[in-house]
């Protein structure tokens, strides 16, 4: 047992959150926030493309079930305020807004306005969506009882700094949770040399703009020396076969950093579209199957 479920569903601990009403929900849909210079927000090189929305779409739906399991091991419940970081078109907000039911409130936060109106657009009523900057947000202290981030700080980097803000806007025993991905798992069977060029273009356009694909690895030592209590931990990994929704990830994935590699030199535009047509080819095989990067699960709790 965790605990938290007993601890966070007190109603004594609601009233604790009363920072959480003072920015009306008319201020906080307007709000912006500049870049921080520290992260990779200038640099992060995944493009906003047609097909970018499903493919991220299709992405957390693949990942719902053990983000389901994450907020039950949580214990996130009636009455919770969350704030999911990076939410994108809609990311795991309305997992959130499922538990918290409409005595809480979800608030999804994104810097891609293209993002932030499909998502307002398809969203259930209730839930709340921010244009604001992950490192800085300018939402108020102590307002949510969880925060969670998912591969942000993998693609844009600085960990600490999405850490410290997540600490800032959890209310004292508030849980900060983090998913990061690990794309040395990305494995390919039965192995496709266009597989494996798409593969090493992905982790390192990445590489090249400064963020770091593998940071799961780390993950847990980043957290547990962050000041969060209850550090805990949980990985997962999604398997793929060819009639999965996901068969299309690597290559579509790529398509969406092609800006990147051909600025990077990784591929030539010929090799390019070679590799992404063969390795297209070979995932549509009955036989075939892949793996997909393992995902980090680590959370903790503010200290009271």
């Amino acid at each position: 047992m965790y605990g938290y479920a007993m601890l966070r569903c007190d109603p004594t601990a609601v009233a604790t959150r009363a920072f959480a009403e003072q920015s009306t929900t008319s201020e906080i849909r307007t709000m912006t926030v500049a870049n921080d210079t520290d992260a990779n927000v200038d640099n992060y090189p995944i493009e906003t493309r047609d097909g970018e929305i499903e493919r991220l779409l299709t992405q957390a739906a693949a990942m719902a079930p053990d983000t389901a399991v994450l907020l039950d091991k949580i214990g996130v419940c009636s009455g919770w305020h969350c704030l999911d970081i990076g939410c994108g078109p809609g990311g795991i907000t309305e997992l959130l807004h499922t538990r918290v039911g409409p005595k809480g409130r979800v608030v999804g936060l994104d810097q891609n306005e293209a993002f932030l109106r499909y998502a307002r657009t398809h969203a259930a009523d209730g839930i709340e969506f921010i244009n604001a900057n992950a490192y800085s947000t300018g939402l108020p202290s102590n307002s949510f009882d969880c925060v969670h981030m998912r591969f942000i700080a993998s693609t844009a980097g600085a960990p600490q700094r999405l850490i410290a803000e997540a600490k800032r806007l959890v209310r004292p025993g508030g849980i900060v949770v983090m998913q990061e991905p690990d794309g040395s798992t990305l494995n390919c069977y039965p192995p496709h040399p266009a597989w494996d060029k798409l593969k090493a273009a992905l982790l390192d356009a990445f590489r090249g703009s400064g963020a770091d694909l593998e940071l799961a690895q780390r993950l847990y030592s980043i957290v547990y020396h962050s000041e969060l209590d209850d550090v805990q931990y949980r990985t997962f990994l999604v398997a793929v076969r060819a009639v999965d929704p996901m068969v299309d990830y690597l290559p579509s994935t790529v398509l969406s950093l092609k800006g990147t590699i051909l600025k990077l030199g990784l591929l030539t535009e010929a090799q390019f579209n070679d590799a992404i047509e063969h390795c297209r080819a070979h995932l549509w095989q009955p036989g075939t199957s892949f793996t997909m990067y393992t995902v980090a699960q680590v959370w903790g709790r503010k200290p009271l």
